[in-house]
């Protein structure tokens, strides 16, 4: 069983929003950025060649949305390479969640994998949400898992999400690594006790 320091529930504070479809991990995160070590600083780099090519006018480079936590965006989001510096890069630069009208299959799994919400909700919702949050910047948005909407700035928007992965979200089971950590003792017991496995002392 996870900590319950890793479950979420919800994810709150300002929107942003990022229009397009087909927005692919390489736009996210060019290719060049790849080579680090680490994922540390990766946030830094988040859409460094839209955002270059925009002359300030690019979401991620506007002052009014700087410190976002709920990133709107449109079909299809993620596609291309299978990446995981993309949702590393998102999450680093502050990204909690991410409300789209769909998203690449492999994109999504690796938001799990670190704890990002993905949601979906029909065009219609998506641009009353770039809508809202373009006029009122400054709106304190929630995403709750549990009820499955998203509200703030007066609107109130159901979402969608695998059933799957929402259960991992609010259990905190999607962290792997932490759990194989906390099992680690358990792991080392059992691992001892196998014929075919030899276990040595760190």
């Amino acid at each position: 069983m996870a900590q319950a320091t890793s479950k979420i529930m919800s994810v709150s504070g300002r929107g942003i929003p990022l229009s397009g479809n087909d927005i692919d991990t390489d736009r996210i995160i060019p290719a060049r950025f790849l080579r680090c070590v680490t994922f540390d600083g990766l946030g830094q780099n988040v859409f460094a060649d839209d955002r270059a090519q925009s002359n300030g006018t690019h979401p991620f480079e506007q002052p009014q949305y700087q410190g976002a936590k709920i990133l709107v965006v449109n079909s299809n989001f993620g596609c291309g390479s299978s990446r995981e510096h993309a949702p590393q890069a998102i999450m680093r630069w502050g990204i909690g969640a991410i409300v789209g009208q769909s998203f690449a299959e492999i994109f999504l799994g690796n938001c799990v994998a670190i704890g990002m919400p993905c949601v979906t909700a029909t065009p219609e919702q998506i641009t009353q949400l770039q809508t809202l949050i373009a006029d009122s910047p400054d709106a304190d948005l929630t995403l709750d898992l549990n009820t499955l909407n998203i509200a703030g700035g007066g609107l109130d928007t159901a979402v969608s999400i695998k059933e799957g992965n929402r259960q991992m979200f609010m259990n905190g089971t999607w962290d792997a690594c932490g759990q194989l950590l906390q099992g680690a003792e358990k792991i080392k017991t059992t691992a001892a006790n196998l014929p075919y496995v030899s276990w040595s002392k760190a």
